[in-house]
């Protein structure tokens, strides 16, 4: 829990969209504080393993940014084997002194498997191809998964306009998207 001199911070939508082989995660670019917008075009969705695996983020970058690096080492220690790479990260993450601190979340994909990925020792697969974190998220999720069984869209397509869904509803997500596809 963030302590009361840490300011009203919110702003993130990251989405996960699995369909026909095709991996997408998609993130807006809204950081704000409180009412006020502080960032507009922030990228919240890296490129890791060489190119096999997508992360998105949400909550305190910094801390964000840690995670990914550890998950980094995860999946150099364990090659192709993203499962294995997330609950260890959530296991030192639950475990370890200094990382239990850190407030974020993650939303982490390769072509076969997503997963969610807490502080609290959460590795989370979603039933139906689709997972959502962040300020904005259940707008997303709640759009992604009308149109993934319900529209000819692919997967980035579904991605895009269920962020665009999410950003008309919620006022802490913007339409600035950083779009990341794996095949």
């Amino acid at each position: 829990m963030m302590n009361s001199t840490f300011p009203d911070w919110h702003g993130t939508t990251i989405l996960a969209v699995r369909k026909n082989g095709r991996t997408v995660i998609a993130g807006d670019g809204q950081v704000s504080m409180g009412p006020t917008i502080v960032k507009g075009s922030a990228r919240k969705v890296r490129v890791l393993a060489g190119g096999k695996v997508l992360a998105g983020f949400a909550g305190a970058t910094a801390d964000a940014l840690t995670l990914i690096e550890r998950l980094e080492a995860k999946l150099e220690q364990f090659p192709d084997q993203l499962a294995r790479a997330c609950v260890d990260l959530a296991k030192d993450w639950r475990t370890d002194r200094y990382l239990r601190r850190l407030e974020a979340m993650l939303l982490v994909a390769d072509r076969a498997s997503i997963y969610t990925v807490t502080g609290v020792g959460d590795v989370l697969e979603p039933e139906h191809g689709v997972a959502a974190v962040g300020s904005g998220g259940n707008f997303a999720l709640a759009a992604a998964r009308a149109l993934i069984d319900n529209s000819d869209l692919d997967a980035e397509a579904i991605a895009r306009k269920s962020m665009a869904i999410a950003a008309e509803v919620c006022v802490y997500t913007n339409g600035n998207l950083t779009v990341e596809t794996l095949e």
